[in-house]
C-alpha cells in the first residue's frame, strides 16, 4: 500500500499560496440616459480592455438591467478601473452629458 506523505515544506508552500490569494472585487457600471451605447462600448474597450463584442454585451446588459459587471479582479486594480471610467469624461455625442458613466466596486461573492 502506497502512502502519500507531504513534507513540511510542501505544506508551508500551500499555506503561503492560499494566504497570498487576494479577495476579488467586481467593477460595475450603472445605466443612465446621459451616454450613448457607442460611447459606453468605446469606453469599455479603452479603459477595461474588453473586445468590441464583450463591450457591447456588457453595455446592453447595463441598458436592460440597470448595471453590468465589467471586470472582476483584485481591489487595487478594481479601484483603478473604476477611477479610469470616472475620468473618461462626458459623451461628446450628447449635449446634456455632463460627466462619465457611474461605476462602483463591490466585493465578489466567494
Amino acid at each position: 500500500m502506497a502512502v502519500s506523505v507531504k513534507t513540511i515544506t510542501e505544506t508551508e508552500k500551500e499555506e503561503k499560496s492560499s494566504a497570498q490569494k487576494q479577495p476579488l472585487y467586481h467593477v460595475i457600471i450603472l445605466n443612465d440616459e446621459d451616454h450613448t451605447i457607442e460611447y459606453v462600448v468605446e469606453m469599455l474597450q479603452a479603459v477595461v480592455g474588453l473586445s468590441a463584442g464583450d463591450a457591447l454585451a456588457r453595455t446592453l446588459e447595463a441598458d436592460g438591467t440597470g448595471s453590468s459587471i465589467v471586470r472582476t479582479c483584485a481591489l487595487e486594480e478594481a479601484e483603478m478601473k473604476r477611477d479610469s471610467i470616472h475620468a473618461y469624461g462626458p459623451d461628446w455625442r450628447l449635449p446634456h452629458s455632463r460627466g462619465s458613466v457611474a461605476a462602483l466596486v463591490e466585493p465578489a461573492a466567494s
